[in-house]
């Protein structure tokens, strides 16, 4: 892998915007990390670090980076789906589309299937024998929630072509339409009291910070917007929590009413923009160190695995605490001064746990042999639709009560994890299939 690695570095053209990857791997690796730290595992249970001490509360105005990744998405979906446009035969934009779906999801579905098939068996194995108690049934229950993640993903893939559009039109009036209906949504939620509405900003809020990401490929996010993003986001996400009905923390936390994350609310979009406008204004520094060598390699390896560890995380932080458990290491209480103190050798296990689980599963993140650009664009848009609503479906199911008919309601509608993961790789299958597909 070294080679390779020092291969693909030393053939990054010098047109390729570094800092992007740079964005990447930092933000899912903040995910990990705090993931890491906020699990407050006993004997007993698993809790939140940061519902036992509220105090830390204020640490998820950093360490809640999505709006960074799902920014970053949007600057990526732009370039490709543009240059695929620039290669297509005339008339074809409906080949075009398919491709795309195939490009942009190949890297992330593949290892997703894997991750899905390998706990899809392990968990129907473990409560065949009549387990599913304990740490293992938490586990089985959690391990599939970051899946919420590529799902809003997928449906940012699949509405990248129109909302391309809308921004070549009105460049930031597309954003401001899409930041306007998620100050709608939240009037209508807080202020009328009008049921379910909360649900449409799960679009309003990452398709709006997503098209920034349309405005960063432009080149219309330079400097002094990128200050205005900054202070203004920050203010503004500021008074909102102080004056508004928006909770401190930016990811969610058990037993509340109110959650800034499901469904997102207008204060995370003005987090989300105070943390666009910050890392844009890092830019030139952080190219300058992109520049070394060493650190670029660094970059490029962590690219090639970064949604693989990203699945495996919770795997591994699972596995670490399930093994001081059998060994009877003494759990102390969350945030406790020997619960600090065991925090290094924690992180330390789990980062090598998934180190490991990386090595056996990174071969599913290489991208496949591409497609020619050719394919049916309905038919691409259905298996996205299917992988949309089955990753989803799968991320608040859990593999927990496989034989018990277990369910969750997605938009009022019960799905179980058999009936999840089926729409998966039906839609995974129809996706591929699209993109092959020749006139």
């Amino acid at each position: 892998m070294g080679s390779s690695v020092r291969e693909l570095a030393g053939a990054t053209p010098a047109t390729r915007d570094r800092y992007v990857d740079l964005l990447r791997v930092a933000s899912l690796g903040a995910v990990v990390l705090g993931h890491w730290l906020m699990a407050a595992v006993t004997p007993d249970g698993v809790g939140n670090l940061l519902a036992v001490v509220p105090a830390l509360q204020p640490l998820t105005w950093l360490l809640q980076v999505m709006p960074v990744f799902f920014f970053v998405g949007g600057f990526s979906h732009a370039l490709s789906y543009r240059s695929l446009l620039r290669k297509r035969p005339e008339g074809s934009e409906d080949s075009v589309y398919s491709a795309f779906l195939r490009a942009r999801l190949q890297r992330l579905l593949r290892p997703t299937m894997v991750f899905v098939l390998v706990w899809g068996a392990a968990a129907l194995l473990v409560q065949l024998l009549g387990g599913g108690g304990g740490l293992t049934g938490v586990t089985l229950r959690m391990v599939t929630q970051p899946l919420w993640f590529i799902g809003i993903y997928l449906a940012m893939v699949a509405f990248t072509p129109p909302l391309l559009r809308l921004h070549e039109r009105y460049g930031w009036g597309a954003f401001a339409g899409l930041a306007g209906a998620a100050v709608a949504v939240d009037v209508l939620r807080f202020a009328a009291g009008v049921p379910y509405v909360e649900f449409l900003n799960f679009a309003f809020v990452w398709l709006a910070v997503h098209q920034l990401g349309f405005l960063r490929a432009d080149g219309r996010i330079r400097l002094r917007r990128a200050a205005l993003l900054a202070g203004g986001g920050l203010i503004a996400a500021t008074t909102l929590v102080a004056f508004g009905p928006y909770p401190l923390s930016m990811v969610g936390m058990p037993g509340e009413k109110v959650s800034n994350m499901a469904p997102p609310t207008l204060a995370l979009l003005a987090h989300g923009l105070w943390l666009v406008g910050a890392v844009e204004l890092l830019r030139a520094p952080a190219a300058r160190l992109l520049e070394r060598p060493r650190v670029w390699r660094a970059v490029v390896a962590a690219n090639g695995v970064a949604m693989t560890a990203f699945l495996w995380h919770l795997t591994a932080m699972f596995g670490v605490y399930g093994a001081l458990l059998a060994l009877d290491v003494d759990l102390p209480e969350p945030a406790s001064a020997a619960w600090w103190a065991q925090v290094p050798l924690r992180l330390a296990l789990a980062a090598a746990l998934t180190a490991a689980l990386v090595a056996a599963f990174r071969t599913f993140e290489r991208p496949a042999a591409s497609a020619p650009v050719q394919g049916h664009g309905p038919l691409a848009a259905l298996g996205a639709t299917l992988c949309l609503l089955g990753v989803l479906g799968l991320s608040m199911v859990g593999f927990g009560g496989l034989l018990d008919g277990r369910t969750a309601l997605l938009i009022a509608i019960p799905v179980s994890a058999p009936a999840a993961v089926a729409m998966t790789l039906g839609g995974w299958l129809l996706v591929e299939r699209a993109g092959r597909r020749t006139p």
